[in-house]
């Protein structure tokens, strides 16, 4: 690196309504796993980092809770994660669906970054789910209600536009240090990084009524050095008894699957075998318990 070639650094957002693909960009654009995935709206609860380091530059990504009018303590402290990310960065990416129409729930998002000073870009994804020659009208939808600093179409399903999504980012980043040690993808902690896996595998297994009344607790983490083992205590809270059978499934098979499934994700991040051994608990309106609210690590 020479003088002529400053070193980037910066912390960019990722802001949007639920299930727009906010993880999956921050995903894609990492090169890794850093956040969980799920069809259902609402996956992301917390503000969670991902980091891309090179020899030119340091990105921070910020993904953030879907934003959206709160009905419970959760939506509240979920809401409040994202609004707080609009502050003290460098840029935001605001993430929409070309696949869904401009309704409502964009209008409210579109009021809240009126009141942004940051740079925002508007990135149009899942440009795979549509016919290309509707792109102009779509953009023409939100850039009619709001002036951006750049649009962009991507998918991060595909990889499309991705590289140029990056470079446009860079356009925004001041010179500054490195943040975060060069092999540092993200700055959640281990245990908060499993907990998150084994949800999302609930998600992923479960009917529709049940995931938003989920949380994971983890309660033990214990790396056995004479078998090279991790062994994992989780506990799954759910909202009503009701949910606690479907969880659990007929013979244990459901919670064995979501064990299964968890443990695959796991073993790739921690780079050892994992033994896991889930619990399901009933914690009747969890979601509007601030001390659950605060053990679930969503504080």
């Amino acid at each position: 690196m020479t003088m002529e070639t400053p070193f980037l650094s910066g912390f960019v957002s990722l802001i949007g309504r639920p299930n727009v693909g906010k993880s999956s960009i921050m995903n894609r654009l990492v090169g890794e796993k850093v956040a969980i995935i799920s069809s259902k709206p609402q996956t992301t609860r917390n503000k969670i980092e991902g980091i891309i380091t090179t020899d030119r530059y340091q990105v921070i990504f910020i993904d953030t809770p879907g934003m959206h009018k709160p009905r419970n303590k959760l939506g509240e402290y979920m809401m409040k994660v994202s609004r707080e990310a609009l502050e003290e960065v460098d840029l935001v990416l605001y993430i929409v669906d070309a696949s869904s129409g401009l309704g409502r729930g964009e209008k409210f998002v579109i009021e809240q970054l009126k009141k942004v000073r940051t740079s925002i870009l508007l990135v149009i994804n899942k440009i795979d789910l549509v016919d290309q020659d509707k792109l102009n009208d779509i953009q023409n939808q939100y850039t009619d209600m709001m002036d951006f600093d750049g649009v962009i179409w991507v998918s991060a399903l595909t990889g499309q536009n991705m590289d140029k999504l990056m470079d446009d980012i860079l356009k925004f980043l001041p010179q500054g240090p490195k943040y975060f040690p060069d092999d540092m993808i993200t700055g959640q902690p281990t245990r908060v990084l499993v907990s998150e896996l084994i949800r999302e595998k609930a998600l992923e297994l479960l009917r529709e009524e049940i995931p938003h009344g989920i949380g994971v607790e983890i309660d033990s983490m214990e790396h056995r050095d004479e078998n090279d083992v991790m062994y994992i205590r989780a506990t799954i809270y759910c909202e009503k008894s009701s949910h606690k059978g479907i969880i659990i499934g007929k013979g244990g098979k459901m919670l064995k699957d979501i064990g299964t499934k968890a443990r695959q994700d796991i073993e790739r991040l921690l780079g050892n075998r994992t033994f896991i051994e889930l619990w399901v608990k009933v914690k009747d309106d969890w979601r509007n318990n601030p001390q659950t609210i605060k053990t679930l690590g969503y504080e």
